[in-house]
């Protein structure tokens, strides 16, 4: 069992003790809302049910089937990611390749909106975001911004981000950027 399937299973059992319900439970009373967006459950669980946002997250990805977990094909959920945004496909080839590089204790978790990349805590997220900006988000608490590196804004997921537009833009910077996060994470 890998790191992050120990840590999913870890997580579920704490849901069951610290809300009483089981996953299958919070899957049901969800299903009965009729949501359509991953956000309406998150904040549905969170404001109505008072989960932490990660257990509000793990439900809703639960419910909709779209964690990696779920998956029945994780290739599957990247190349439905990149539908229409093929043109990113090179960008996310080569970070990917270059993120591989730092160690052999990185976990690749494709999810149904990015791909997320977990040491002992996740520490980037690629995202072909829209159909001209590709984003890698970072987890860089109390890093200043500058150069490529931008405020993550209201991203609960990472403290930072860097937007790309080509492949041509991977540069030393954003891969020392990416490298940083991962030994934070470590």
């Amino acid at each position: 069992m890998s790191n992050i399937e120990n840590a999913e299973k870890t997580m579920i059992d704490n849901l069951l003790k610290n809300s009483g319900k089981s996953l299958e439970q919070w899957i049901d009373i969800v299903k009965k809302q009729n949501f359509q967006k991953h956000g309406e459950i998150v904040r549905f669980l969170k404001e109505t049910h008072s989960l932490t946002h990660g257990y509000a997250n793990l439900v809703a990805h639960k419910s909709k089937g779209s964690d990696a977990g779920s998956a029945e094909n994780k290739d599957e959920l990247i190349e439905k990611q990149y539908k229409g945004k093929e043109h990113f496909k090179t960008i996310y080839e080569k970070l990917h390749a270059e993120i591989l590089k730092f160690g052999n204790d990185v976990e690749v978790a494709p999810k149904n909106a990015y791909v997320a990349f977990r040491r002992k805590r996740q520490f980037a997220m690629l995202t072909p975001a829209t159909k001209t900006r590709f984003e890698i988000g970072l987890n860089l608490k109390g890093e200043p911004v500058q150069g490529k590196l931008e405020s993550a804004g209201s991203n609960m997921m990472c403290s930072h981000r860097i937007n790309l537009s080509s492949v041509k833009e991977i540069n030393k910077e954003v891969i020392n950027w990416i490298r940083m996060s991962y030994e934070r994470a470590g």
